[in-house]
């Protein structure tokens, strides 16, 4: 059994105090500016941190005021933050690709008194909102900004006039189950709602997900993490708490764009992720294995083949496993330098990830935890972890420690335990909604516990919808399968009172351009390629392989390709990656209409 490594407190800025108690970690935090590592360390922290609070009791601020963080993941997000903390003010962090309506409402909603940016642009955004929200003061930029405020300045007040006794008889008065956050939540449809955590919510669930890492992580001495979730996503902020509790060095990815570089460059024992980012990891892969010939290409197409038929633990049989050595050392052993070459674990959560996913990677030896949860759960509810018997590829493993599941009459995912919200902020109705008279919280998502204490996810129970002739289809596991084909990105199933099920597909280009290489097809661009007969009867013939698994209500009939992947910046992704459904269907009225009168 290992010894528990992480710092206990019962207030989130007490970790601070605690972590200056053991070895100073030199490397706490990294973030990158132009092109350099920039390194802070757990003493530096501490600094950063205290002088901040004291510039900000210095500005008057009281444990009913609101500060905004909108920037992309960096140190001085965690200064802040932790800052803040300590005065007892409540933090508000939003997403910097946030919709300047929703920014607004927030801004008003929570009346926040001053905000903190990173960069140039988002100070314009946030100064010409500022403008409609009467609570604002000031507006404070990480990046130095022509004519802005800097966040240092906050920072040398406290320097310059430290209230330390001060400071100490406020955190003296914070409670463990004090409002310590409002994450907004930018749902499918309506106003954002602001779900209320208290250090308890993120704490609780911080420790039970220490329990979730291996052994060769807390075995180490000194551990590493890239971080480039948004860290306005309750995900990565709990996991921030875990990594910061734990003593990890935690350094931040540039962005998106950059992480494969990041990956190499930093080495680290472990990430979190969403599946969109392993799609695109496995979408690379595939792309480079298109472009090998001979030898090589065999090579990596039976690697591929045997990893998408893994099985955990051996059951596979020792045949398949010494093949599998084989696959690892000539093919897999380069996916693992791609990712650093030393990770140990990788989660992902905020959306289904496809087991056929998840069988590859294991099979590379790089083993992704599908774990999940909501914000108003803090989020995590459930979780794959390694070890035997810790791991069920489709499921999204175990009910974590503290935490209680039932499977209500209609199948709703019902949950209790410290990680529950204190409510939603300002709307004691909606809170009301989803949080019964006994306490229980109603996740909105349909699911199973299987005979071994694994929970699968089936559906969202306000997305499953009825045909015309009354039958019930639940669209996103079939949206799931259907991903699960190599050449399906994105789909979207409808024929809400209907007579029968549709769907709007988006090809995966890169796939679809091996293929028409392969079968003589010129392929020329992707808003061409969907109107070739040749590549939408591949896409057909894709689609009747997961038909014959469905219902006959279920099956899919008259698919239409869209040209064009759905994101987050044209408006049809949430931030955490969930389909805008009205905003599809309203961008392809068209389409919609044709499908459902082609069929009489």
């Amino acid at each position: 059994m290992i010894e528990k490594r992480f710092v206990k407190v019962t207030r989130i800025f007490d970790a601070i105090p605690e972590l200056l108690k053991k070895k100073i970690v030199e490397d706490a935090f990294a973030g990158k500016q132009n092109g350099v590592w920039l390194k802070y360390s757990t003493q530096q922290f501490s600094d950063y941190v205290n002088n901040l609070s004291y510039g900000l009791l210095n500005l008057g601020v009281t444990p009913e005021d609101k500060i905004a963080i909108i920037a992309n993941n960096r140190p001085e997000w965690n200064f802040v933050d932790f800052g803040v903390q300590q005065t007892g003010v409540v933090t508000v962090p939003i997403y910097p690709t946030i919709s300047e309506t929703d920014l607004e409402f927030i801004l008003n909603d929570a009346k926040v008194k001053y905000i903190f940016v990173s960069s140039e642009e988002l100070y314009v955004k946030a100064k010409m909102i500022a403008a409609k929200a009467p609570s604002v003061k000031e507006i404070y930029t990480f990046n130095k900004v022509n004519g802005a405020k800097n966040w240092l300045e906050v920072v040398d007040l406290g320097k310059q006039n430290p209230k330390v006794s001060e400071l100490e008889a406020i955190k003296n008065t914070i409670k463990p189950n004090d409002l310590l956050t409002i994450l907004y939540t930018s749902g499918t449809t309506g106003t954002p709602k602001g779900v209320m955590l208290s250090h308890s919510n993120l704490l609780s669930n911080a420790y039970a997900c220490e329990n979730l890492l291996p052994e060769q992580v807390l075995n180490k001495a000194n551990w590493k993490v890239l971080s480039f979730l948004p860290l306005n996503h309750v995900y990565e902020r709990m996991l921030m708490t875990t990594y910061i509790l734990g003593g990890a060095s935690v350094y931040y990815a540039e962005s998106i764009d950059t992480i494969g570089n990041d990956l190499k460059e930093v080495q680290p024992d472990g990430f979190a992720s969403v599946p969109r980012i392993f799609e695109k990891i496995f979408d690379k892969i595939m792309a480079t294995g298109a472009s090998l010939d001979g030898a090589k290409k065999k090579i990596f197409d039976w690697s591929i083949n045997l990893g998408l038929n893994y099985e955990l633990e051996g059951k596979n049989g020792w045949w398949y496993e010494k093949k599998l050595s084989v696959a690892r050392k000539l093919v897999f052993s380069k996916w693992k330098e791609a990712v650093g070459g030393n990770l140990i674990t990788s989660m992902s959560g905020g959306a289904a990830l496809q087991p056929r996913l998840a069988r590859i990677f294991a099979a590379a030896g790089i083993p992704v935890c599908e774990g999940y949860g909501l914000t108003e759960t803090s989020p995590v509810i459930a979780s794959n972890s390694l070890g035997a018997g810790n791991m069920k590829f489709g499921t999204v493993g175990k009910i974590i420690e503290g935490v209680t599941v039932k499977i209500a009459d209609d199948g709703e995912i019902i949950v209790k335990g410290p990680n529950v919200m204190l409510g939603y902020y300002n709307n004691p109705a909606a809170t009301a909604e989803v949080i019964d008279a006994e306490g229980w919280f109603h996740t909105g998502d349909i699911g199973e516990v299987d005979a071994e204490g694994f929970l699968k996810i089936t559906d969202r129970k306000k997305e499953i919808f009825k045909t015309s002739g009354g039958k019930y289809i639940a669209p996103s596991k079939i949206e799931n399968k259907l991903q699960e084909s190599v050449f399906i990105e994105q789909a979207m199933v409808i024929g809400e009172s209907q007579k029968f099920a549709s769907a709007f597909i988006v090809p995966s280009f890169i796939a679809v351009k091996d293929w028409c290489a392969k079968n003589g097809v010129t392929y020329t661009s992707d808003l061409e390629m969907i109107k070739n007969e040749k590549v939408k009867n591949l896409i057909i013939e894709e689609v009747e392989k997961i038909n014959k698994d469905l219902a006959q209500y279920e099956k899919i009939k008259c698919p239409e390709l869209l040209s064009r992947v759905w994101s987050i910046e044209s408006g049809e992704l949430t931030p955490k990656l969930s389909l805008k459904r009205k905003v599809i269907m309203a961008a392809n009225k068209g389409l919609v209409d044709k499908i459902f009168s082609s069929v009489k």
